[in-house]
């Protein structure tokens, strides 16, 4: 039973994780122009955070999440901000074909970036309440074991998403040449402009609405 638990919360990882989003973006940009180092610590740190949501939704934190989602709007301000920065440098920036390699406090920061940047949308609560629902976990169902191993499952689940990711885009790398790396850093330093963009221009029309 345990093991079913655990396989349920491997799939709601791989649900949670897949949609590729600005996070997604910011990690493959990473990969092909830091190294894969850089790419796998970028997603490790967004599998925390999904592993975070998870132990909130699946162990009834509501307290938690209330707070977040009451916050949500300076979540999602910081989040635009964010990669408004990092679209902005992304494209001022020079590639190289052969980075440096990332040093310990660099990668602490690559780290952080994606955690703290993945739970700036906290509406992604709802999405585990949702799903963990829609896979029978409520009622008795609901055990504090049961809940622990699902969450570890989910933490499993959304990183093998993000090692898939970030070997994939590792793999392509030495296909690259410089014309071909310009392109791709003025196209997701683009979208994380766009992203940060349109993530502000949602919460002015909700406000104003």
């Amino acid at each position: 039973m345990l093991a079913a638990f655990f396989l349920k919360g491997i799939a709601v990882g791989i649900i949670i994780a897949v949609p590729v989003g600005p996070v997604g973006v910011l990690c493959v940009r990473r990969t092909i122009f830091d190294g894969k180092l850089a790419g796998l610590v970028s997603g490790l740190g967004a599998a925390t955070a999904d592993a975070v949501f998870g132990v909130i939704a699946a162990f009834g934190l509501t307290v938690v999440s209330d707070l977040l989602l009451n916050w949500q709007d300076w979540l999602r301000a910081a989040g635009a901000g964010f990669l408004l920065y990092v679209g902005v440098r992304a494209l001022l920036s020079e590639v190289e074909i052969d980075p440096p390699p990332r040093q310990p406090e660099t990668l602490v920061r690559d780290y952080f970036s994606t955690f703290a940047l993945t739970l700036t949308n906290p509406i992604t609560i709802l999405a585990f309440l949702g799903i963990f629902a829609g896979i029978g976990f409520t009622g008795e169902e609901a055990t504090l074991t049961r809940a622990a191993i699902l969450v570890v499952g989910v933490w499993v689940g959304s990183l093998t998403w993000w090692l898939m990711l970030i070997s994939g885009a590792g793999w392509f790398h030495g296909a690259f040449q410089q014309r071909h790396l310009s392109w791709i850093n003025r196209g997701s330093g683009g979208i994380l402009v766009l992203s940060g963009v349109a993530l502000l221009g949602t919460l002015v029309v909700e406000h104003l609405g």
